[in-house]
């Protein structure tokens, strides 16, 4: 089968399109044909540890696809099934998804919708309900809003009933968040998230902080914070993985802070949240009542066009490859 392998060449992430082996399903394990993967900023970034190893690995994180076979003791999905989830090596004909990890596709998704979906509506799951509590009437705050998270992290916000405040450097893709329901846009790429989050919130401060940025907004976002707010840090897209702590507003405020990692979980606990997001989110995506937002779609042999587009900074959204 095709498949595309990255490896780290300095700074830069390289896709390289290759023959390999089509994978066999262990036991708990889904062998799915893939029809559609999205990009994720985080596999191309060297100073996210995924590239470990010289010859480079399969890339692509997630998939969406039909099973194709099962391996031993799956009893959930069969063979013909419409499946998506996390799948390391998911840019490829066939991938592996591992049952426990496995969502249904409804009839009312398209392939790139469910291709779109997987990392980013878990992640904002654990994120915004299982760890940040977010709670109708409350304030998010999305640094880094235009990205796959923080779209993801808007749409499912305003499900809920929350308020969201979210951040980017861009105005043109603000404005075309705000149609979604972003209610404070904020043209910024490091300052002046304070005083835009105290003049929206009556000088409360937000409930819920989603990082996506990193290090360099970090004491800023600490500063945004309400009484008993909650932060999440998720992504660092400025690479700065150190940043001032002030201890006497975690003390003061009652503060809770908390990292989301997908990759550095166990598929035990990564069920655990799959299962709630079948169960509280997925009803939402087959009523069409949440969509991802997709920026823009490549066929496979476009890959490595994708990742330009990507790392240009141009999408507001996800990118999608299609098989």
């Amino acid at each position: 089968m095709k498949s595309y392998f990255i490896t780290q060449e300095g700074e830069h992430m390289k896709l390289d399109l290759r023959d390999a082996d089509k994978p066999a399903p262990k036991a708990g394990e889904l062998l799915v044909q893939v029809k559609a993967a999205s990009l994720n900023r985080g596999e191309f970034i060297a100073g996210h540890g995924l590239h470990k190893g010289a010859g480079g690995r399969p890339a692509g994180q997630e998939a969406a696809g039909i099973v194709a076979a099962i391996g031993e003791g799956v009893t959930n999905f069969k063979v013909g099934d419409r499946v998506m989830g996390r799948s390391p090596g998911a840019y490829s004909e066939f991938s592996i998804i591992h049952s426990l990890e496995a969502i249904p596709v409804p009839e009312s998704m398209s392939w790139e919708e469910a291709g779109a979906t997987p990392l980013v509506f878990l992640v904002t799951y654990d994120m915004l309900v299982q760890q940040g509590k977010l709670k109708a009437g409350e304030w998010l705050l999305i640094t880094g809003v235009t990205s796959g998270v923080g779209v993801a992290s808007l749409l499912t916000a305003k499900a809920i009933g929350a308020k969201v405040i979210g951040t980017s450097g861009s105005k043109p893709k603000l404005d075309q968040l705000k149609k979604m329901g972003l209610d404070v846009p904020v043209v910024t790429r490091g300052g002046g998230i304070y005083d835009a989050v105290m003049n929206a919130t009556d000088k409360k401060g937000a409930n819920l902080v989603v990082n996506n940025v990193g290090g360099t907004v970090f004491a800023e976002c600490i500063r945004s914070m309400a009484y008993m707010g909650r932060l999440a840090t998720v992504g660092y897209l400025d690479r700065t993985m150190k940043a001032e702590l002030d201890i006497d507003a975690l003390h003061a405020n009652r503060l809770t802070l908390f990292g989301v990692s997908n990759k550095l979980r166990t598929t035990p606990q990564r069920a655990e949240t799959v299962a709630g997001f079948v169960r509280d989110w997925l009803p939402l995506f087959a009523a069409g009542k949440v969509k991802p937002v997709i920026d823009k779609v490549f066929s496979f042999d476009q890959l490595p066009a994708a990742q330009k587009h990507m790392e240009s900074d141009a999408q507001t959204g996800k990118i999608v490859v299609t098989l």
